[in-house]
């Protein structure tokens, strides 16, 4: 995209794309072009990003239910949401007015997290709670998905993943009536960090690549409320706008393989097992702090992949719960199975019913950020000529790509949110 003398940017994004190309002029020679491209995006601030759609900037009230809270973020198509304090007042600023991040992941993590009060309640023989979530919670504890800590006593018990759990958990009383705002404080939320619109572009990709943000929330001017929120998929769409501007060409047509991608190689690729319990690919999930895992098939030829399931897709274990009643047992590939079916019979759109999407490591980095943000995915997997897989790209990884941190950058910026316990996610 060179542009005419005149000639008006396609896009918001392009407009942006042109500001670095701008400032890319100025810079000093002896620079490099990561340098560079730090120096530019530092001059930027957050408040030129454009603004996201009305559906992205979505809160959830500390006195929703955790159902009305899942039906929100599925409904918005989001992964997450801020959490506004309903006690708070009217001109309250951001950091008293927002208390935390409620997600799809931590919302079932913190339902199976009570199995291990129901599971050692059924050792004593003192089972608690609703007579339809019982069971379901029973079978939650045998899993030995209630937490990353909790250790099963009945690993192999048959109803684990029994098709009809879902749909006993989620007509539960437990799961209508516990509040978003009771539990903001107990299990595993995410805190609520906001930029301002004066912080610049760098601090908004570092947090998004190195410190793991999947979107960071822009107060207004008045610091009191978002106006703006910028995702992963966001700042990979910016990108896009930008092909055909010589700085992002420069940076772009590098293949795969000399920007040293994947990250994640066949050695270290964190994958479940077509025939595995699906709870098992979202436990792994929260383990590892992965934000997806390819489903393969056992071939004696090597791992092929059937699939992907992605955190955000826990959503169709809540929403639809009904779909997985005649299985025994919800594997991953009935899973997919079932989640492709349901989101086709409705003709809904959504990134699981896309299939395995693959590129080469001789692709350049361009061709893969175009088919990421086409595809409206956060990741993509590498696979060698015989379909083999070789790693994983993510959204994360390309944005890791376009800047560094520079030593001191943050000095006290995290100050009253980080550090944060070992292995979790800001």
């Amino acid at each position: 995209m060179v542009l005419e003398d005149g000639e008006t940017p396609r896009s918001p994004e392009a407009e942006i794309g042109m500001q670095v190309e701008d400032l890319w002029d100025v810079q000093e020679p002896q620079l490099s072009p990561t340098e560079k491209l730090n120096a530019c995006f530092e001059s930027i601030p957050v408040s030129d990003f454009p603004a996201a759609a009305s559906s992205q900037v979505v809160e959830i009230r500390s006195d929703s239910s955790l159902a009305e809270a899942v039906k929100l973020l599925a409904q918005n198509k989001i992964l997450s949401a801020p959490v506004v304090d309903v006690k708070a007042a009217e001109d309250a600023s951001w950091i008293d007015r927002y208390i935390g991040v409620v997600e799809f992941a931590g919302i079932v993590v913190w339902i199976l997290h009570q199995s291990e009060k129901m599971e050692e309640s059924a050792d004593s023989g003192d089972i608690w709670g609703d007579d339809d979530i019982a069971p379901a919670i029973a079978a939650a504890a045998a899993s030995g998905m209630s937490s990353p800590r909790f250790k099963s006593k009945h690993p192999e018990s048959p109803t684990t993943t029994s098709g009809n759990f879902f749909e006993a958990l989620t007509s539960s009383t437990l799961y209508k009536n516990t509040k978003v705002g009771d539990i903001s404080g107990s299990f595993r939320w995410a805190p609520f960090l906001a930029l301002q619109g004066s912080n610049s572009f760098l601090t908004m990709l570092l947090l998004l690549s190195k410190y793991r943000m999947k979107s960071i929330p822009v107060v207004g001017s008045d610091g009191s409320k978002i106006d703006n929120t910028v995702t992963q998929s966001a700042v990979i769409h910016m990108l896009q706008e930008c092909a055909g501007l010589p700085w992002f060409e420069s940076w772009g047509s590098k293949k795969l393989s000399e920007l040293g991608l994947p990250l994640m190689n066949s050695t270290r690729l964190i994958k479940v097992y077509e025939d595995e319990p699906v709870l098992q690919a979202f436990k792994i999930m929260r383990q590892k702090g992965v934000g997806g895992v390819p489903v393969v098939a056992r071939d004696e030829s090597g791992d092929k992949a059937i699939g992907n399931i992605s955190i955000r897709d826990i959503q169709f274990l809540l929403i639809a719960p009904e779909i997985y009643k005649d299985y025994r047992s919800i594997t991953a590939k009935n899973f997919l199975t079932s989640a492709r079916s349901y989101l086709e019979d409705n003709e809904k759109d959504s990134p699981l019913t896309s299939g395995m999407v693959s590129c080469r490591s001789s692709d350049t980095l361009k061709q893969v950020i175009s088919k990421l943000d086409s595809m409206k995915i956060h990741r993509i997997y590498v696979m060698d000529e015989d379909e083999n897989l070789e790693g994983v790209i993510t959204l994360r990884d390309i944005i890791a790509r376009l800047v560094h941190e520079p030593r001191g950058y943050f000095g006290d910026f995290f100050d009253g949110v980080l550090p944060l316990p070992a292995n979790s996610r800001v």
